[in-house]
This record gives C-alpha cells, structure tokens and sequence, in this order.
C-alpha cells in the first residue's frame, strides 16, 4: 500500500481552474502508479516512499523543492525527513538552501550519520558528501511564489502557509495564476507505505511558509511531530499547521493510540485530527497506512490533494472533501 499528499487547506472547486485541477490530479496518480509498480516487484518500503516524496518535491505544483515557497528575506528553507519501521531509524534535515531533493538528504542523515536531525550549512554539506545534487538557491523559486512573497509583504499580512499566500493574491490582483490555483493550502509533501514483507515507512517534505521568519522549523522534519513509522502499529505524514503538530506530537499520538490505547486506524487517526489537533490550533490532516495494509486519509480542512494505491492496483486520488 502506498499513500502520498500534497498539503491540505481551504480547497474549492469555484477557486480551481478544470486545467489546473487535472494537473494535480495527474500528477498524484502518475506517482502513485509508478509507485505501485514497484510495490508489485517487491520494492522496500523505505525506497518507495523516498522515490515519491522525491517525485512530488520535483513538480513544482507542490511546495517541496522546485516551487518553495519564499522566507521573509526572500531565501528558501527546505526541511525534510524519513522514518523507516523496521527499527525507527530517522533522519532528517532542516533550512537547507542547497540541496537538490532534502528527502535524500534526510534518507543520507539516517543511513551515514549517525544523528537524526541536521541543519542549515552543515546539512547541506553532508548531503555533497553523500554525492547528493547540488544546485542554486534560485532553483527552487518560481516566479510565482516570488509574487505571493511580495503580495503577503504589501499586506503587511506576515507569515502565511503556504497557499493562503494565493488568497493575498487573488485578492490583490485577480490576474496572477500561480502554480497553485486555490485559496489556502498549507504546503508539505508526503508519503507512507507497507511493503510486500510487512514493513512501513513514511517520508515528509516541505518548503515553510510565506514570508517565514528565517530558521523557523515546522513539524515535517521532526519524527513523531510530522513524520513517524513504527512496524508495531502505523507510518504517518503530516501536512498543517506546524506548530501545533509539534505540540500534538501528532504523529507519534497516532501510533501511541493504536499500540498502547488499542484503537483500530481510523479511530485513532480520527481523535488526532478532529479532537486533539483543535485544541492546540491545528489546521490540516494526515495520511498513515497500518501493520494489516489499511489505510487513512483525513483532514480537517477544506480539501486535502491526496491518494492511494495498492500493489497491482489503479490509483485513487481526491482533492475535495466529499471525495
């Protein structure tokens, strides 16, 4: 089983163009597809989920790698992390500015060096050690997301997540289209899978927010907070409101409800969305698949772009909430 996302939020059919909503949604089930395959050759969960969190940071629809959302001084911090099942290896990075896909700089921290979490310059220089690609730090912007940082500047508005960047624009001037063409979305990246022997792994990947205050951290690079598997219970990617999902310790919460409380995945996936994420401010969802191959995609917003594929399977994928 495979299950990615691709940020959750206020997402309405009137906000989406039919062009830009098939884009994403083609994009969802071309690497859900692909991801399958592999599934059906008896590809490791860890390789699967890095290679789509991979995918989805190299289209820019998503802010995760190419399409980054700007920070207030008008850089781009990328954070990332993966967790594999089998033992709860992690790795992860955050504010990197250099390093071509953050995922694979994450997967590197967890195999070679023996930490979890690295940061800012010196992450990025690990990741050339790992023979990782480097490129500049414009590659990532888009000219686009440069105008949703000087519309939220202009509106004096402050930080804003992601794809509430889009509402300052449509509000400022209907004309610009960007590559997201919706309200609000809180902008990570996603996946968690259960390989053909059993084993789970979830990788998270993200661009910030708009207008960010430089070395601001959220929730994707932090294990247990956006990003966690365990091979006793579930593999869970986060997308929302970081701080708050921190707080949670929303992924972990999931696998501690279904290990030690006892609930099924739905339930427990439920409480963290609908019940503990309120109280502490969270806006957004989850995906997580658990030990048996079920499956859950919920959220708390509006919208959330997301799918799922089994092994020799068709892709299902689902922007709206009645989906």
């Amino acid at each position: 089983m495979l299950a990615i996302h691709g940020g959750a939020g206020t997402i309405r059919r009137a906000s989406m163009s039919a062009d830009m909503e098939a884009r994403y949604r083609a994009a969802l089930a071309e690497i859900l597809a692909d991801g399958a395959a592999c599934l059906a050759r008896g590809d490791a969960a860890m390789d699967v989920a890095v290679e789509a969190v991979r995918r989805l940071e190299e289209c820019e629809l998503f802010n995760a790698g190419k399409g980054a959302v700007y920070t207030a001084d008008q850089r781009h911090e990328l954070d990332a992390s993966v967790m594999d099942g089998r033992d709860r290896a992690a790795g992860a990075v955050a504010g990197v500015t250099r390093v071509r896909n953050p995922v694979l700089a994450a997967r590197a921290v967890m195999a070679h060096s023996g930490h979890v979490l690295l940061v800012g310059t010196a992450a990025d220089t690990f990741a050339f050690e790992q023979g990782l690609e480097r490129v500049a730090p414009d590659w990532f912007g888009t000219p686009q997301r440069l105008a949703q940082l000087e519309k939220a500047r202009a509106s004096a508005l402050g930080q804003v997540l992601d794809h509430d960047g889009q509402q300052v624009l449509a509000e400022a001037d209907s004309t610009v289209e960007g590559p997201i063409d919706e309200q609000t979305k809180f902008g990570t990246v996603g996946a968690v899978v259960r390989d053909a022997a059993g084993h789970l792994a979830a990788a998270t990947s993200t661009g910030g927010m708009t207008n960010k205050r430089p070395g601001r951290v959220g929730d994707s690079p932090i294990p247990g907070a956006g990003c966690y598997a365990d091979d006793r219970s579930v593999a869970v990617s986060c997308t929302g409101t970081g701080e708050a999902f921190i707080r949670a310790a929303a992924a972990h919460e999931v696998g501690a409800l279904m290990r030690i409380g006892g609930l099924p995945l739905s339930e427990a996936c439920a409480r963290v969305v609908f019940d503990e994420l309120p109280t502490v401010g969270g806006d957004g969802g989850l995906i997580a698949v658990d030990t048996l191959g079920n499956v859950w995609l919920g959220f708390n917003t509006e919208g959330m772009y997301r799918g799922w594929v089994e092994a020799g399977g068709a892709p299902v994928v689902g922007v709206y909430q009645e989906e």
